[in-house]
């Protein structure tokens, strides 16, 4: 029944009420070139009477101009809308086309099959339930029947048609299909697909695609429609792990704070614990507000808006979850990747990458290897090409909370993002597998790991003993704060006064850092981290010979000073913020740091263009701008000596 008549028959308001509670089903067509995916959508909205007489019209009328199909309308057009498209007769970019039956709502994706527009078919393919993989009878399967069906189920696509299309040209032999349905069977071996159903068709004759062929009577299965409307796919939604990206905060008065996103996974309550990440945090929801007014209850993957009952520190790119059920946090992810660009991927480069809601700078450090898309096996791999699928290891400036993508979709999966052109060059997929010795936690058997073990065993003078022999607490004074907020002033005064003291200590700032041992580092959101880690870690062996480390860094991210703090042992981490506003941290500027940020010479400066995270809770504030030098230094000292730290 089409469109209009289901309205003249309903009238709008039944109508609309009746498509509102169908079933929702996106799938997408695949498959190599000029295997029939643009003719077969369109035999499909055509037979199923739900194209509109005046989009007939144009198709009929652009048939004679662009058409394939001699007198007969090409009903490939109906997808195919760039100019480009119907010259060539192919399909270039994702074409979108909706339509509904009785039973349900479906939402088809038009990709295309050349090799080099392979980056679009990933893209159609990233939020489809089901994939229509096409396949002519006449040359069977193919490299890029192979490519598209190994990117579907590295997507997460569990539901799979095989349409072997023109079975007109081969005479509707059976036996033309059993080859084909054996030939892709060796192909499926290798996929984590669970449902995978076979149809001989021909989508311009449309035999098998809304009615059952009288061409083909020893296929006694479905037609594609009825395997549409019926196949089942809502076990595949994840209602089990609370999952929330949040997109944006909103605050529109006074009394009003919520927290707008849509639920990746999971089903919430009114009444329900959730827990920050990354802060850890844990509040209760108060309510949960839709366009249409308060509910009680939220699945995914519906969009809302959700109040605590705590005024707790939440903001976009943060994730609420269950308590006892929270993703994954680490700065390194291991991932299936899709390389779109290009531009190969390049090791060390420094990429953004974009995850649900956040995101922050990364580096691709490994290629694993590549998978050839003929054989699905693995190949080494030094760097990875357009339209490459590997695996690959990836170190990010901040943590994500990421799950693995065949248990959350939304949650496991990423894009990578070229810094300079802000093009989108891989599609990610997060992997649950480590590698061995990242779970044995192993160092890498390397001569140097190896000496530095064996030099652990022999040695014979005990942190105790160093700290007895110098007779001092050693400990570690980090400072932070915006540039120019006076960190180094603070640093090496200090220095000097706990050194006339008699107390072994030394100053590890960023000039110190960047002109030594962190001269390979830049200044991106990656580099900045491993700026801090080695500090840090350098600041730990240092407590280890009875020395004290004073360590002025910017160290703009809160999460990283955190993880500095574990580092170097909470009981010996003291947090120093050095509080001076921008404006006056740009008034100090004498080297023209903030000016030439402003101008856009220089990228990444703290404050202009990289942001800033204020502590929460430091172990000592100092007012740069009210109070003195001396007032400040001061202050630290009589706080050592409250800690017992000081002679």
């Amino acid at each position: 029944m089409s469109y209009a008549s289901q309205i003249d028959e309903l009238g709008i308001e039944a109508y609309l009420a009746k498509y509102g509670r169908r079933e929702m089903l996106r799938l997408l067509t695949c498959g190599s070139v000029d295997d029939g995916k643009s003719t077969l959508i369109g035999r499909l909205l055509y037979d199923s009477q739900q194209v509109h007489d005046d989009v007939l019209a144009a198709v009929r009328k652009a048939s004679d101009r662009f058409g394939t199909t001699g007198d007969e309308v090409d009903l490939a057009l109906l997808t195919d809308g760039l100019q480009a498209e119907r010259e060539q007769g192919i399909t270039i970019d994702v074409a979108y086309r909706y339509f509904a039956t009785d039973r349900r709502k479906f939402i088809i994706a038009d990709t295309p099959g050349h090799v080099q527009y392979t980056r679009n078919m990933a893209t159609g393919a990233s939020t489809c339930d089901l994939a229509i993989i096409l396949i002519d009878a006449r040359y069977g399967v193919l490299e890029q029947t192979r490519r598209h069906s190994f990117i579907c189920s590295l997507l997460g696509i569990q539901h799979f048609v095989i349409a072997v299309n023109k079975m007109d040209l081969v005479d509707w032999s059976e036996q033309r299909f059993q080859e084909i349905r054996d030939a892709y069977g060796e192909v499926a071996a290798r996929l984590q697909v669970r449902d995978i159903h076979f149809i001989p068709m021909s989508a311009l004759k449309g035999d098998n695609v809304v009615a059952r062929s009288e061409k083909m009577p020893w296929f006694q299965g479905s037609p594609l429609l009825d395997h549409l409307e019926t196949v089942h796919v809502a076990s595949d939604r994840n209602l089990v792990d609370l999952r929330f990206p949040v997109q944006h905060v909103l605050r529109p008065n006074l009394n009003f704070r919520g927290y707008a996103g849509t639920l990746a996974s999971g089903v919430i309550r009114v009444g329900d614990t959730i827990a920050v990440v990354p802060s850890g945090k844990q509040s209760k929801i108060k309510s949960i507000e839709t366009f249409e007014g308060p509910i009680q209850e939220a699945f995914a993957s519906m969009s809302v808006v959700l109040t605590l009952t705590d005024e707790v520190d939440v903001s976009r790119g943060d994730m609420l979850v269950a308590p006892n059920n929270a993703p994954p946090l680490s700065n390194s992810v291991e991932a299936m990747v899709v390389w779109f660009d290009g531009e190969g991927l390049q090791p060390g480069k420094q990429y953004l990458i974009k995850h649900a809601t956040s995101q922050t700078a990364a580096i691709v450090t490994d290629v694993r290897y590549r998978i050839n898309v003929g054989t699905l096996h693995r190949e080494p791999a030094a760097n990875l090409q357009m339209n490459d699928v590997g695996r690959v290891h990836i170190e990010c400036a901040r943590p994500i909370a990421a799950d693995a993508y065949d248990k959350n979709r939304t949650t496991g999966s990423f894009i990578l993002i070229d810094r300079l052109s802000n093009a989108t060059v891989a599609a990610g997929m997060v992997l649950e597998r480590k590698l061995a010795e990242d779970t044995t936690k192993r160092q890498r058997s390397s001569a140097d790991a190896g000496s530095h073990v064996r030099l652990q065993k022999k040695r014979k003078v005990t942190p105790e003993a160093r700290k007895a022999q110098l007779n001092q607490e050693p400990f570690v004074l980090w400072i932070t704060g915006l540039p120019r907020a006076g960190k180094s002033s603070l640093a090496y005064a200090l220095e000097l006064a706990l050194f006339e003291q008699k107390h072994q200590v030394h100053v590890l700032d960023g000039e110190i850092l960047r002109t030594g041992i962190n001269r390979d580092l830049g200044f991106s959101g990656a580099d900045r981290w491993e700026n801090q880690r080695r500090a840090a870690e350098l600041a730990k062996l240092n407590l280890s010979f009875g020395v004290s480390t004073i360590i002025a860094l910017v160290s703009p991210i809160r999460f990283e000073r955190q993880q500095a703090r574990e580092i170097v042992g909470n009981e010996h981490f003291i947090h120093v913020f050095c509080d001076a506003p921008l404006e006056v941290c740009e008034a100090r500027d004498e080297d023209g740091l903030y000016a030439r940020a402003r101008a856009g010479q220089i990228a990444n400066v703290t404050g202009i263009d990289a942001p800033y995270e204020r502590p929460t809770s430091p172990d000592i504030v100092l007012d740069t701008v009210k109070d003195s030098a001396e007032a400040n230094l001061a202050k630290v000292l009589a706080f050592l000596r409250e800690r017992n730290l000081l002679r």
